[in-house]
C-alpha cells in the first residue's frame, strides 16, 4: 500500500513537471500574454486590456504587433500600416498605400470625436525602407508611433496580436 502511494506521488510530480516545462517552452517560443499600457490603440484596445501575442508570425498590413520601441525600455503595441517598400501617404485623413486608398474602420470612432474641419491624422508621405515597418496607433491624436519613433526594425517585433482575454466581455480575436 505504501509503495502504491509513493508511485502515485512520483507520477503526479512528473506530470506537473512536464506540464510546467511545456508551459515555459510555449511562453518562450510560441505565445505570451501582454498587458496593454496607455490609450494609443483606443478604441481597439484600452489601457489594461490583456492580450496574447504569437511569436511565430508573418506580418501583414494592418496586423497589430508588439515591438521593442527604439530608445525606450518598454514594448509598444501598434498597427502595421506600411510594409518594406511601401509608399504610405496620409492626405486629408485618407490613407493611401502605393497609390491605393484604404478604409480605416478602426479609426472611425475616433474621427467622430473631433470637431468638424479638424484632422485625426496630419498629412505625411513616407517610403518604408527594406527590413522596416511603418506603424500607427489607432488613437492617432494620442499615439507615439512611427511619426515620432521612425521606422520600426522588423527584428524589434516581439509578436503579432492574436487574442484578447480581458476584459471578458470583449474576449476574442481583435480586429
Amino acid at each position: 500500500m505504501e509503495n502504491n502511494r509513493k508511485s502515485e506521488l512520483i507520477s503526479w510530480i512528473q506530470s506537473i513537471a512536464v506540464a510546467f516545462i511545456i508551459a515555459l517552452i510555449m511562453r518562450q517560443f510560441l505565445f505570451t500574454p501582454v498587458i496593454v499600457s496607455g490609450e494609443s490603440m483606443e478604441p481597439t484596445f484600452e489601457d489594461e486590456n490583456k492580450i496574447v501575442i504569437s511569436k511565430i508570425y508573418k506580418i501583414n498590413r494592418f496586423d497589430m504587433i508588439v515591438f521593442h520601441a527604439p530608445g525606450v525600455e518598454k514594448d509598444y503595441i501598434k498597427r502595421v500600416i506600411g510594409l518594406p517598400g511601401d509608399v504610405v501617404v496620409m492626405e486629408n485623413d485618407k490613407l493611401y498605400i502605393n497609390g491605393k486608398e484604404y478604409e480605416e474602420q478602426y479609426v472611425e470612432e475616433n474621427k467622430e470625436r473631433i470637431f468638424e474641419g479638424q484632422k485625426l491624422t496630419q498629412d505625411f508621405e513616407v517610403e518604408v525602407p527594406e527590413g522596416h515597418l511603418f506603424v500607427l496607433g489607432d488613437n492617432r491624436r494620442n499615439s507615439t508611433d512611427s511619426r515620432d519613433l521612425g521606422f520600426i526594425d522588423e527584428k524589434a517585433v516581439v509578436g503579432t496580436v492574436k487574442f484578447r482575454f480581458y476584459p471578458f466581455k470583449e474576449m476574442g480575436i481583435p480586429k
